[in-house]
């Protein structure tokens, strides 16, 4: 059996990128069927990062197939204005209102998500003490159960952050529910710090590229 590896990621790519997204979007947990379509995690959370900027994403292949991924944006400012140009109006075209509920308890709503989707500046309105200056990148990371505690998370985060410093830009930041307690463990572990901006409900954790 070959193992995992990682590589650039390819636009063949983009289907299971979705579905590793959604499969991982329940605080890490599993979200299909959670909201009335599957492919409203992925086109927040995921999709809009490998169509803009696809040269900081990578994926890890395991038996064939991507099994788990890291996406970025190198200016969150500039990914935010492309958002709203380039993003938003299919976005909305394609998801104008909640659609019927499924039972689920998702803890986020679907009006929630639908929000996220069509207001990209909410990505810079969260950072409000300096942090678009010491780190303008932002990330999203997934893994599949499959691929989770064996080093491939970190080995994910070491190559984005060697691109972002061949860019010279000086830091990235990420969000996670803050529920998640495992992702922050993950995240503490490797060296990322709590920001200023950070709070109980909406945490934030930053980290220099190098």
């Amino acid at each position: 059996m070959t193992e995992p590896f990682i590589r650039q990621y390819r636009v063949a790519d983009r289907a299971d990128v979705a579905d590793i997204c959604v499969r991982t979007a329940a605080a890490g947990g599993d979200a299909r069927g959670v909201y009335s379509s599957d492919d409203l995690m992925p086109e927040v959370y995921a999709l809009p990062y490998v169509d803009h900027s696809p040269d900081l994403a990578w994926v890890v292949e395991h038996e064939g197939r991507a099994a788990g991924y890291i996406v970025a944006a190198a200016d969150t400012r500039a990914f935010a204005e492309w958002w709203a140009r380039e993003w938003t109006p299919g976005f909305v075209a394609r998801h104008p209102e909640p659609g019927p509920a499924t039972g689920a308890d998702p803890g986020y709503t679907e009006a929630q998500l639908l929000r996220d989707g069509a207001d990209p500046q909410r990505m810079v309105r969260g950072l409000r003490h300096g942090e678009l200056t010491t780190h303008p990148a932002h990330l999203h990371i997934d893994l599949l159960p499959v691929l989770q505690r064996r080093g491939l998370g970190s080995r994910l985060i070491d190559t984005l952050r060697a691109a972002l410093a061949e860019r010279d830009v000086p830091g990235v930041h990420l969000g996670y529910a803050a529920e998640n307690v495992a992702a922050r463990k993950f995240y503490d572990r490797y060296g990322f710090t709590e920001l200023p901006s950070s709070t109980p409900t909406s945490p934030l954790l930053g980290i220099a590229s190098s």
